[in-house]
């Protein structure tokens, strides 16, 4: 090894010194990424998991360039004056934190939630722009079904969402089934003017309490679980059917309670009865977006007939027309 060294500082001018610091940085820099490598086909072997492979390249990288920055520091820093190894490694291990801040705030991440628990495995929650049911939880991230999306009323797309822990602390969290494992819901119904509005909001209310009422007693040993941890004061949970005008018609709104994984089903429930009770009804007619030519004095009510009537007859006489002028 001294040969090889002496011979490279008369070749190259340069001191002895440095050539052995550059052959010890050669050694150093090849036997850290050929273990690499070496790792890594030991574990192509035997593992055929997407996961496994991808989380051990991406760990072996990384520790491959930690190693690299230790032993440039071995190699280089250790006759500084002033200037100790620990020193150096103190400087890399803040450029490491830095480098590898998006790490280290999934596992912090990973941390809170364990310990806050705002969701567990089973939980259907939205954070950001994605909504779904906890399927896995990791150090770096956590799973989610899909629901929603381009697929109406949050039924599943079969995309499972891979979400950094990280956001916990830059996002929002909704949890739909934690502490409280019923949602509202607000399901409307526009019939139109013609229609007898008293009559339709009765059958409303009945076919919506058939199918929701029975949510009613368990929303409640829900609800007072709930406000023994959180500071809830709206209490009642009764279903109730709100009513509106809109331009095309009289709306009602039914408000119910419902468990977050049936609201698709119980509104197909109540709006096929709906339809069979409104069917039964010449009376009662649904109203959607229509243009219509109203004319007071013929179907207006009679007061407003008469007083169409009466400002048409006061109202003066158009003035005559111009003479044509002389040729």
């Amino acid at each position: 090894m001294e040969k090889a060294i002496r011979f490279l500082a008369e070749w190259s001018g340069l001191s002895e010194a440095f050539c052995t610091k550059t052959i010890y940085t050669l050694i150093g820099l090849g036997a850290v990424w050929v273990g690499r490598y070496v790792i890594l086909r030991f574990i192509y072997t035997r593992y055929d998991s997407t996961a496994a492979r991808y989380l051990s390249r991406k760990l072996s990288f990384y520790a491959a360039v930690i190693l690299t920055f230790i032993a440039l520091g071995m190699v280089w820093l250790n006759d500084l004056s002033g200037f100790s190894f620990a020193t150096y490694l103190g400087l890399v291990s803040a450029g490491v934190a830095i480098a590898l801040k998006d790490i280290i705030v999934n596992v912090v991440g990973w941390m809170y939630i364990l310990a806050r628990r705002p969701f567990e495995v089973g939980d259907r929650i939205t954070i950001g722009d994605f909504t779904g049911d906890v399927v896995d939880l990791s150090v770096l991230e956590f799973a989610l079904v899909e629901v929603g999306n381009w697929v109406r009323a949050e039924q599943s797309t079969g995309r499972i969402v891979f979400i950094p822990n990280g956001m916990v602390f830059t996002h929002p969290i909704a949890n739909s089934t934690r502490g409280f494992n019923f949602v509202w819901e607000d399901l409307a119904v526009l019939i139109t003017f013609e229609s007898d509005w008293k009559k339709a909001k009765e059958i409303v209310r009945e076919v919506m309490e058939r199918h929701t009422k029975r949510f009613v007693k368990e929303a409640e040993s829900e609800m007072k679980k709930a406000a023994s941890r959180f500071f809830i004061l709206y209490r009642n949970l009764t279903p109730i059917v709100y009513t509106s005008v809109k331009d095309s018609g009289v709306e009602f709104s039914m408000r119910y309670v419902v468990p977050p994984r049936s609201r698709r089903k119980v509104a197909e429930d109540i709006w096929e009865d709906l339809l069979e009770a409104f069917a039964e009804h010449d009376d009662i007619d649904l109203a959607y977006p229509t243009y219509r030519a109203y004319y007071n004095l013929t179907e207006g009510k009679d007061g407003a007939r008469k007083g169409g009537k009466k400002a048409q007859e006061t109202e003066p006489p158009p003035p005559p027309a111009p003479p044509p002028p002389a040729s």
